[in-house]
């Protein structure tokens, strides 16, 4: 691990130890960039108060304030918990254009986002399940 701009150690693991911590599905999916079947992640329905971190290193993300029905079958959030959390980057794989979110940390991938999502932001972060742990507010 090495610090970053943001004074965050970078998580930085080999393939092997990544499978060891992650389960077949959150390997694929924040790993080899997956994507998990649309109304079948856990979270996309979720209605409790909390704080969505990464699946891989616990980076705090997403808070639950900003979690939006898209009605595409994902956890979709209109903005991250804060800017330097998540890294963007140009995908134009399965001949679309699209830009990958991924966690700044440790470079999971995470979904994609899109301008298409509620003000105040008007973006749409469309996240897998699988990237994702909830830990609830009490």
């Amino acid at each position: 691990m090495s610090d970053t701009a943001g004074n965050k150690a970078k998580v930085t693991l080999s393939d092997a130890e990544w499978q060891k911590r992650l389960s077949p599905e959150e390997y694929k999916v924040t790993r080899k960039k997956g994507t998990e079947r649309p109304f079948s992640g856990k979270y996309h329905d979720a209605k409790t108060r909390g704080i969505y971190t990464c699946k891989c290193c616990g980076e705090k993300l997403f808070h639950s304030n900003t979690k939006f029905d898209s009605g595409t079958g994902w956890p979709s959030f209109f903005k991250p918990i804060d800017e330097t959390a998540v890294a963007e980057k140009s995908d134009n794989s399965l001949f679309m254009r699209r830009t990958e979110v991924l966690c700044a940390r440790c470079d999971a991938h995470l979904g994609h986002v899109f301008p298409d999502g509620p003000q105040p932001t008007g973006l749409r972060y469309c996240m897998n399940s699988a990237a994702l742990d909830l830990d609830p507010e009490v």
